[in-house]
């Protein structure tokens, strides 16, 4: 097909087709390799089972996402600046051109570059989860997808927020390996400060070794002892460590548990 065509067009098409197979057999190489170490460290998260290791799965999953995509933009732009210089144009102008349209695209994508970049961070340092109850840009819920831009929380009245990455200035996790569950009881002034505390550490011991609720504390609960004073009421304070799932469910048992206590106990609340 290239006999009728002259040398130098000639050389150029071959120039060309060696340059594109190059290109194209690395991009292939790298995207198989890549789909290979993705689906190995996949299968070895997902073998740990459990919130934890469907968490890790989606994490390499978007960041090889983020990766692919970056090497095939750099190659998709290495192949054009040398397709140009094969078929010399000059790509002097076209580096000027580009260089402006980036510094214009940069100028006016500031926060989408900064919630993408942000979003890169959060997904590789694992700063939370899926399922993971966090305080992130001024509201609490639990983790329903961690995105590129945006992560979406579900608060304790079903409201979905979405919140860009990059105001993300500070993130609390309440749910990564632990929940410490602080609990602030009121006493009436009246009340012998040594009494509720020794009922207090009466209730907390036995909803600990309670056996339907033993394998949910991590550690021992503590009564801490007298917190602070109101007008009305003496604070004494307990604190206990259970699993992530069970804050919430912990505290609301202890505090139903405790109330009938102090009913039997004759204690009074302010």
């Amino acid at each position: 097909m290239l006999l009728g065509v002259s040398p130098p067009v000639r050389e150029g098409l071959i120039q060309t087709g060696v340059v594109v197979a190059v290109l194209l057999l690395t991009a292939l190489v790298i995207s198989r390799l890549g789909h290979r170490v993705t689906d190995r460290l996949v299968a070895r998260a997902a073998a740990e089972g459990g919130v934890h290791g469907a968490e890790r799965s989606q994490r390499i999953r978007t960041l090889w996402v983020v990766g692919r995509a970056f090497v095939l933009i750099v190659l998709a732009v290495a192949l054009i600046l040398l397709l140009l210089d094969v078929w010399g144009v000059p790509i002097g102008p076209f580096l000027a051109v580009g260089s402006v349209l980036g510094v214009a695209l940069g100028l006016g994508a500031q926060g989408l570059v900064r919630d993408v970049i942000a979003g890169f961070f959060i997904i590789a340092e694992d700063q939370y989860g899926i399922d993971d109850v966090v305080r992130i840009g001024g509201v609490e819920g639990k983790v329903e997808s961690i995105r590129l831009r945006t992560t979406v929380l579900r608060d304790v009245d079903g409201s979905v927020h979405h919140v860009p990455n990059g105001q993300v200035t500070v993130a609390s996790n309440l749910t990564q390996e632990f929940s410490q569950v602080v609990v602030d009881v009121p006493v009436s002034p009246q009340t012998d400060v040594d009494e509720a505390s020794a009922i207090l550490t009466d209730v907390v011991d036995g909803f600990a070794a309670d056996p339907q609720w033993a394998a949910v504390f991590l550690d021992p609960p503590e009564v801490l002892g007298v917190e602070r004073f109101e007008e009305s009421a003496t604070v004494i304070r307990v604190v206990f460590r259970v699993a992530p799932a069970f804050r919430l469910t912990a505290r609301r048992e202890f505090l139903r548990r405790l109330r009938k206590r102090f009913d039997a106990e004759g204690v009074s609340l302010p």
